[in-house]
């Protein structure tokens, strides 16, 4: 999600940051906040496309109609932005995809209706205006187009242009399925950290599905994730897996770039290579607060990104039958401390082949050799998720494939 801001500008309302150390230290409070695991959440991304034609341009227009009082601020300024029947809310990113953010739920089996309910409400309303969704982690038709033309989505644009085209195709072009986990109790939220990593390359691996761009193959297994890694290593790279991960966390967001400097008018370009650190230092005439730094963290994109809870950003969003597949594993891995332990075992040969899944997926020797176990300490804790026995069995029977070194069921779905 990259969604955080409306295109106006109004003066922060939070505190002033005197230093670096301070900003350090509010960065550690809200972004690991601490306490028994109790609650889970899904962000369900795709591109949208013309059912009949899937490589014609998306426009505002016809994505606003689309999505009537439930369309954001960003796309219909006027919009009520109702939510969802069962209470999700739409956000839109810079190149028209379209993302459901469910209300936290106490488990899986509870959020399973709320967000397939939500989910085919959204078919629907994209249905009667002749859209669909897309089924895979990369725009399989289109090259990049940004739609919205707000002050935000601008500035980074320009920044990350700089670099080359990637941040052009992850602001525009990507979709991804996002799980939310709690942190943990104080001296478990390392672990649950280090693990929530470890087991990127893995998942990432096994649920790729955006091989084919624009209509041309890539050569990676995710080009989603090939694209967000060449976007800036500064926003976009792995954590520092340590038992200090608060600590860590805050010196990376200082020592990042500002991308979006918010000001009166449409232009938020920030000067190139100021460092937040460098801003709470006195760089600028004006000290930044609280708010300025809570909006820098919403610049973060990396794939585990911490939120006071911990959000795994790496896998590939999935049709939307399917979406539930790589949520109950990580979820069934993450019920107990002590398969968090196990899995963070079980996967620690391939916790750094963040490359290797994103281009090869499970065809990666060492990738391969640990999946077994991990999926099988999964499937081990699935019954205590409670879930219908057609969903368990859908996880069950996708895992198979993938150890079989088989698409999982909807992969294997022709590009429409």
């Amino acid at each position: 999600m990259l969604s955080s801001d409306t295109t106006t500008f109004a003066e922060p309302q939070a505190q002033p940051l005197h230093d670096r150390a301070e900003a350090e230290a509010y960065v550690a409070s809200v972004c690991f906040k601490t306490g028994p695991p109790a609650l889970v959440g899904v962000e369900l991304e795709w591109t949208v496309h013309h059912a009949d034609h899937p490589r014609r341009p998306l426009t505002t227009d016809t994505l606003r109609n689309a999505l009537g009082t439930h369309a954001p601020p960003l796309l219909a300024p006027e919009s009520p932005h109702h939510p969802l029947p069962n209470g999700s809310l739409i956000t839109v990113e810079p190149g028209g995809q379209v993302e459901i953010s469910t209300q936290p739920a106490p488990s899986l089996a509870g959020l399973l209706p709320v967000a397939t309910a939500d989910i085919a409400y959204l078919v629907e309303l994209l249905r009667s205006a002749g859209l669909r969704l897309g089924k895979h982690g990369i725009d399989a038709h289109r090259l990049p187009n940004r739609l919205l033309q707000v002050p935000r989505y601008a500035a980074m644009e320009s920044a990350f242009n700089r670099r080359g085209p990637d941040g052009r195709t992850m602001m525009c072009s990507t979709a991804g399925l996002q799980v939310c986990v709690d942190a943990g109790e104080p001296g478990r939220v390392a672990t649950r950290w280090a693990t929530a990593h470890a087991l990127g390359p893995l998942m990432l691996a096994a649920f790729a599905n955006s091989a084919e761009f624009a209509g041309r193959r890539t050569g990676w297994a995710s080009a989603r994730m090939r694209a967000l890694f060449g976007t800036d290593p500064n926003r976009t790279r792995a954590g520092e897996v340590s038992e200090d991960p608060g600590g860590d966390w805050a010196r990376r967001v200082m020592d990042t770039p500002v991308i979006c400097l918010r000001r009166p008018g449409t232009c938020w370009d920030a000067p190139p290579g100021l460092t937040f650190g460098a801003w709470a230092d006195g760089a600028l005439d004006r000290r930044p607060t609280t708010d300025d730094l809570d909006y820098h963290l919403t610049t973060m994109f990396p794939p585990v990104r911490p939120r006071g809870y911990l959000e795994i950003r790496y896998l590939d969003t999935q049709p939307t039958g399917e979406w539930v597949v790589p949520v109950a594993l990580l979820l069934a891995l993450f019920h107990r401390e002590s398969t968090v332990d196990s899995a963070l075992d079980a996967v620690s040969a391939a916790a750094d082949r963040w490359h290797e899944a994103a281009r090869h997926g499970l065809t990666d020797p060492v990738l391969a050799m640990v999946a077994p176990q991990v999926f099988d300490l999964a499937l081990r804790a699935l019954p205590e998720l409670g879930l219908p026995a057609a969903t368990a069995a859908l996880v069950e029977e996708t895992v198979g494939y993938l150890l079989a070194g088989r698409a999982p069921v909807g992969a294997a779905e022709e590009l429409a």
